[in-house]
């Protein structure tokens, strides 16, 4: 039979837990901790002399029902070979009622301040991690001056396929569908004036300096960005790095140098594709919508062009290449622990990846406005 008998001794209390207190008795002993009286003084001690069985969900309903006990200040102790486990039941016990003061204290001042501060710390530590793990490429690159085998053309060759010939199909239609997207909105506007002629350098303009290579690098991005930290954070996580490591072979070396010149061999290849498919579309919507001949088409593009529209598209595509492989393995080299981290730093490489492209690119426009490129 499982019954609470609370008796007064002197100025203190104490809680005679009686009969079976396993989990069968749950509904039971709940229903008698409800019914013991508030308002309690001193101290209080539990009892556990003759209590059978003793589980956790039963005393856990007790802790928490003794903390409202009290009318101020109440001593709980615990007597007569309590269960092993209750003393971590009172740490879990103290630690919930420590975490409304903690959030009550974190709304003012103090909270913010160390918010940045613990930010600040973060962001200095990521940030000598990223010039630790380009200090280790570059000595690779160094090496590889010397022993050319460094370089893993075996690998190379295998990369600059999966991320450059494979892609082709679909930057060729992206760029073709962009590009008379372009020409088609522009010849709208254009015809309000009696320029549609000039739909042809907006095409041409447009797709050779910027649109050609920065629609190529964003989709490489979500390409071949997130393939390289979900197949490195995929052996990170089977330990294939750590095995490379005990043979006495170099991960980056292995696993990141030949991606990040496959990427650089292939991205301007795919740029000069792009930009070619971009003319086709722009060429096709004219002679179809606007009866622009292909001639006239051809003769228009060539008084259009300046001598650096073309490289001033090209020039970039190496620096954005750069970017997506250093972030995407970056990234894949951090995944530790468990398939949700790999997930989450997968698309940390995609985001990263085409945010960095984009400042390039904005940074790219600037310098080229200053220097009259």
């Amino acid at each position: 039979m499982t019954g609470l008998e609370l008796e007064r001794e002197g100025d203190d209390w104490r809680l005679h837990l009686n009969g079976d207190w396993s989990l069968e008795a749950m509904a039971q002993i709940e229903a008698q901790l409800l019914a013991l009286p508030g308002g309690l003084r001193g101290t209080l001690v539990c009892d556990w002399s003759r209590a059978a069985a003793p589980g956790i969900g039963p005393a856990w309903v007790l802790l928490k029902r003794l903390s409202g006990l009290g009318a101020g200040p109440l001593d709980v102790r615990h007597s007569g070979d309590p269960p092993h486990f209750l003393e971590l039941l009172q740490k879990l016990e103290a630690e919930s009622h420590a975490v409304p003061a903690s959030s009550e204290a974190g709304t003012g001042l103090e909270h913010s301040v160390s918010e940045v501060g613990r930010w600040a710390v973060l962001q200095g530590t990521e940030g000598r991690a990223v010039v630790g793990f380009f200090g280790r490429l570059v000595t690779v690159f160094q090496e590889a001056f010397s022993r050319p085998r460094a370089l893993r053309p075996s690998s190379l060759a295998r990369h600059i396929y999966e991320t450059g010939i494979t892609a082709i199909p679909i930057v060729s239609l992206i760029a073709f569908l962009i590009s008379v997207i372009v020409a088609y909105l522009g010849a709208q506007q254009l015809s309000k004036f009696g320029a549609v002629i000039f739909v042809v350098d907006l095409v041409t303009i447009s797709v050779l300096r910027e649109m050609g290579v920065l629609l190529t690098a964003i989709i490489v991005a979500g390409r071949s960005g997130s393939a390289f930290a979900a197949e490195i954070g995929v052996m990170q996580l089977n330990e294939e790095t750590d095995a490379l490591r005990a043979m006495g072979m170099n991960p980056i070396e292995l696993l990141v140098v030949p991606r990040m010149l496959a990427l650089v061999i292939a991205l301007p290849l795919l740029t000069v594709i792009a930009d070619a498919m971009g003319l086709a579309g722009g060429a096709l919507l004219s002679l179809v919508n606007l009866h622009i001949p292909l001639p006239q088409f051809t003769s228009r593009l060539r008084e259009s062009l300046a001598p650096t529209t073309f490289w001033a598209g090209l020039i970039k595509a190496p620096v954005f290449a750069i970017l997506i492989a250093m972030v995407g393995t970056y990234r894949g080299m951090q995944v530790r622990d468990s398939a949700r981290e790999l997930g989450r730093l997968t698309t940390v490489a995609v985001v990263q990846s085409i945010f960095l492209v984009i400042l390039a690119d904005a940074i790219f426009a600037v310098v080229f406005v200053q220097i009259d490129f």
